[in-house]
């Protein structure tokens, strides 16, 4: 089995999981997600963990087995502390505004670019450069982030563009006659 698949996944108080017979739910403060099981995987609910196995030893079982046990284990950590992601604008003139479940952005276009949030997640600005996307999904989050990292993503020259908070832009020197 996955080296990763043995560890048990421990359940925070709040967080309670519910196994169907080719699904399984987990509730929490922050919401409820779902995920389908594969038929080869084989997973048990104690009091207090999650125990993922497969049915038959072999090398596909084995890595999809590690994959669903870090995917509930995502789930898990989401519904009961959440996700979140940090971009900031760089640029003159380069400003965002949270309204609701719409994000204006002002990226140096002749027009501004209206971003609809999607349902369960929210984004927000603290300041006109920073934007905070939350949620309880993990993989959402982060394609949400992506997708607005990618009208403007940070040019190599004066580092201008929308990046992750965390991210470094390595400038390139410039042409020299």
């Amino acid at each position: 089995m996955s080296r990763v698949a043995k560890n048990p996944i421990a359940l925070p108080k709040g967080v309670e999981a519910n196994l169907s017979s080719e699904s399984i739910d987990v509730k929490g403060p922050k919401g409820v997600l779902q995920t389908i099981i594969p038929a080869e995987i084989k997973i048990q609910i104690e009091t207090n963990e999650i125990r993922v196995s497969n049915v038959a030893e072999n090398l596909k079982n084995n890595a999809l087995a590690g994959t669903i046990r870090a995917n509930i284990a995502n789930m898990v950590s989401g519904v009961s502390t959440g996700y979140e992601r940090k971009l900031s604008l760089v640029g003159v003139g380069y400003r965002a505004q949270a309204q609701g479940q719409v994000l204006n952005l002002s990226l140096g276009f002749s027009h501004p670019v209206n971003f609809e949030v999607p349902a369960g997640i929210t984004v927000e600005t603290p300041t006109q450069t920073e934007i905070v996307v939350k949620g309880c999904d993990k993989q959402k989050v982060g394609q949400v982030a992506a997708n607005i990292r990618s009208y403007r993503p940070p040019e190599p020259y004066k580092g201008k563009g929308i990046r992750y908070s965390e991210e470094v832009i390595i400038k390139k020197e410039a042409k020299k006659k």
